[in-house]
């Protein structure tokens, strides 16, 4: 159960009605979104209590539920979710534009990134990628050049204009990714780090979350309502591939999971291509396959030197074939009404 309380109810109203709920057995928790405060409940109440509570003074709405979600339910939100990124929302996902982030899996160094955030931008995208913190199945392959990675990365998005995202790792690093850049992205191995989640969703930013390698839909959908029963509703799925038995690819990508979830959460979805197949030629492919199916966007990695890359770069799209990719989607894209943006960044030259 969700009861959203009126924009300018009072502490007493809303104590009233956790009162309400307190002596028929729900324990509440406490959320607020929009400046609207609510109380939430894991069980859905009896519809003598659900009317109870909708005549209770300064409620506004009482939304029973039966199933798990809450928060990210189709119930609590019909519409479709557009979550902007960027000072003046340079990307866009959820809408009728298709948004393709692209860039290194990790920062190397400065004319690594000068090189591939210049072939990105050429090609169009709209949003900048790149790890500053590198979670890595062994503890002795590169972990990202941390803070210092950060700071490069924070170059880039000054110098073009365009919005960035980089994962968060720990709680503690929240507050300095957040002042760094535009989105913080949860990676497949930190799904379920639920203190992380929170404090993700405490920071003020979007929130890019990656389905966990072995995780249901269900369990995805449940860790993004940790990130906005934290207060925050700007959150976008990442399908980027699930384990299976096959290792002909790096993992499977479940593209029926794109389509499932699009229908049930008003949340944007999108498809990480690259770390799902780990085979160049194969994102390409996928990614056509994700436009068509109703995905919002794409996260892409592209190296200029991807045979020196300090992480993944076998999966990496080389600048020609990144390229390549983005005039073979705009004919996909307009297929199944959506459009290709436009880059908003300034020339290049200008810096």
């Amino acid at each position: 159960m969700i009861v959203a309380m009126r924009p300018r109810a009072t502490r007493e109203q809303l104590d009233y009605v956790s009162g309400i709920l307190r002596d028929q057995g729900l324990i509440a928790v406490s959320s607020t979104m929009d400046d609207i405060a609510m109380l939430i409940t894991e069980q859905c109440g009896t519809p003598e209590l659900v009317s109870a509570v909708e005549k209770a003074a300064g409620v506004d709405r009482v939304i029973a539920l039966s199933g798990p979600q809450r928060l990210t339910s189709r119930e609590f939100r019909a519409e479709d979710t557009v979550v902007k990124v960027g000072p003046s929302g340079e990307a866009a996902f959820g809408g009728t534009e298709f948004t393709v982030i692209a860039g290194p899996c990790a920062v190397e160094g400065r004319d690594q990134m000068f090189s591939v955030v210049d072939a990105v931008v050429a090609a169009g995208a709209v949003m900048v990628r790149g790890g500053a913190f590198k979670p890595r199945s062994s503890p002795y392959s590169f972990q990202g050049m941390g803070l210092a990675g950060l700071a490069l990365l924070a170059e880039q998005r000054k110098r073009t204009g365009l919005p960035v995202v980089t994962e968060v790792v720990t709680p503690g690093d929240v507050e300095c990714v957040a002042e760094e850049s535009d989105m913080l992205q949860i990676g497949t191995r930190n799904m379920q780090n639920f203190e992380l989640l929170r404090e993700a969703g405490a920071s003020g930013r979007p929130v890019l979350l990656k389905r966990g390698m072995s995780a249901t839909i269900e369990e995805w959908l449940m860790a993004a309502e940790y990130v906005m029963q934290a207060g925050n509703g700007d959150v976008v799925l990442c399908e980027r591939g699930i384990r299976s038995y096959d290792r002909s690819t790096r993992f499977t990508l479940d593209l029926s999971a794109v389509a499932e979830a699009k229908r049930l959460t008003h949340l944007p979805v999108i498809v990480d291509p690259s770390h799902s197949t780990g085979r160049p030629h194969l994102v390409g492919p996928m990614s056509l396959a994700a436009a068509s199916c109703g995905a919002d966007g794409l996260l892409i990695d592209v190296h200029t030197d991807a045979r020196n890359a300090l992480c993944d770069g076998a999966q990496a799209l080389t600048a020609q074939q990144f390229g390549a990719l983005m005039d073979r989607l705009k004919p996909v894209v307009e297929a199944v009404g959506r459009t290709l943006p436009v880059t908003p960044a300034r020339s290049l030259a200008q810096v």
